[in-house]
């Protein structure tokens, strides 16, 4: 059978684009269906790019108002929600002619419709105009990404009754707001909509926040939350939901009954796979519409394979680009890495990334290590931004200084954590937490920080003095 294609990728998010460029690089005939006007997927439309750049809006109004020569002035002004999304959706644009250009340049062939497979080597295509198109392809890659989890007894047609997704058209500026669910992206928008004035009830139904980080971390995000006045309250399950006019009330199993002008549902998410038609060629996706597949991104069908958000964990952009590579690697039939050791990337405010193992981890694991901090009060860069909250921490076994793990909570975390990563990568004696000591870094930096950790690291040690 002659196909029109031989890979196919459905989805133009992080982990389709990864693929198609991949692929089309590789000498491999490729197109790609996308069912929005625009390429980029939730990550760009509805998920990354614009709450992040949300987040950036509502910073610079938190430094703005920090500063003391605006104090000076008086200045009183605030900001209202919708003024700052119109600011943070300035930069989307900007993205689709980027992302836009990659698959002009490399000539994939690129679908606007809904698709659907008929067999394993075909899809119909049905564009906006109802027109629809059957196209063959020797293998296909599901890209579909990801949605919030919209729970049965919720309504979220109502105007008070926010998604992750809804909330970036929110036309108000709510006084108070309720965040079910404390996962990241529950934690992100609590501190976006702190950093307003807005009063936030964070319902989290476990016992602590974000409970992968390491413990330190997380009780470090639980306490400045905390200090910008958001509620949290833990181990809660949602009951069930009243919504006016003008209100909502929402009733928890515990008996508690917390009011609001709106709420945002943040509890989980769910693969874009029930349009795909998957019971065609034969395959299930979980209950939250997640697709399983092998070490080589290959689900149960053998010419169809799955990457990013629509595969579950870690649901990370920048996983999801690593995965789509990964799965048309494996199309090509090269040996590939399975994505799994990848940084966690926390856009609060401040944020939080970290890499390799907790402390707990090590603990539990038996693994003599210690441990190196440096607060950002202390570093110079730190107190001339006004950034002064957050440390860098570094755990690394006791004899042969391997760096272990790397967990920065603060401003630029996302961003400092690299370096440290860098070094973890290195084989053998390379991953040596000495490097840091070795190693003339720029002044004032918040890459400092490294040197200053490893130093108050090695000098826990006894045998050890710097």
């Amino acid at each position: 059978m002659k196909f029109d294609y031989d890979l196919l990728v459905v989805g133009s998010g992080p982990a389709g684009e990864g693929a198609a460029m991949a692929a089309i690089k590789n000498g491999l005939r490729v197109a790609a269906v996308e069912n929005r006007e625009d390429v980029g997927g939730s990550c760009l439309h509805k998920g990354t790019i614009p709450s992040k750049s949300l987040r950036h809006v509502i910073q610079q109004i938190i430094r703005y108002k920090k500063s003391h020569i605006f104090n000076q002035l008086g200045d009183t002004r605030s900001i209202s929600f919708p003024d700052a999304l119109k600011e943070s959706k300035r930069v989307i644009p900007k993205q689709v002619d980027v992302h836009n250009s990659f698959y002009v340049k490399n000539r994939v062939n690129l679908f606007n419709g809904v698709a659907k497979f008929i067999s394993k080597h075909e899809i119909e295509i049905s564009s906006p105009n109802s027109i629809s198109k059957i196209v063959t392809a020797k293998d296909f890659i599901i890209a579909t990404g990801s949605r919030p989890y919209n729970p049965d007894g919720v309504d979220f047609s109502h105007p008070r009754v926010y998604d992750s997704d809804s909330i970036l058209e929110m036309d108000h500026t709510p006084r108070t707001i309720i965040i079910y669910g404390a996962g990241v992206i529950g934690c992100e928008y609590a501190s976006i909509f702190a950093g307003l004035g807005i009063k936030v009830d964070l319902i989290n139904t476990r016992d602590r926040l974000l409970s992968f980080l390491d413990d330190e971390i997380s009780g470090a995000l639980n306490y400045h939350l905390r200090d910008v006045s958001v509620m949290i309250r833990h181990q809660e399950e949602f009951d069930y939901l009243d919504a006016e006019d003008d209100s909502v009330t929402v009733h928890l199993k515990s008996g508690k009954r917390l009011y609001a002008d709106a709420i945002l549902w943040c509890n989980g998410r769910t693969g874009n796979t029930d349009t795909l038609q998957l019971d065609a060629i034969g395959l299930e996706p979980d209950r939250r519409g997640q697709l399983t597949v092998d070490e080589t991104y290959r689900t149960s069908v053998d010419n169809v394979y799955a990457a990013g958000d629509v595969i579950g964990w870690p649901s990370l952009a920048s996983a999801s680009y690593d995965q789509g590579r990964a799965a048309a690697g494996s199309i090509l039939g090269r040996d590939i890495n399975f994505v799994n050791d990848v940084p966690t990337g926390i856009y609060t405010l401040p944020e939080i990334s970290s890499i390799g193992k907790t402390e707990r981890e090590l603990t539990d694991e038996r693994v003599p290590y210690e441990v190196g901090r440096a607060f950002f009060k202390s570093i110079a860069r730190a107190q001339i931004s006004g950034e002064e909250v957050g440390m860098l921490k570094i755990l690394f076994h006791i004899d042969t200084f391997e760096i272990l793990g790397i967990h920065c909570f603060g401003a630029e975390a996302s961003e400092i954590i690299h370096i440290g990563q860098a070094i973890m990568k290195q084989p053998g004696k390379q991953n040596d937490i000495k490097y840091f000591l070795n190693t003339t870094f720029n002044y004032p930096t918040m890459a400092e920080a490294y040197r200053i950790a490893a130093l108050a690291g090695l000098n826990r040690i006894q045998r050890f003095s710097y």
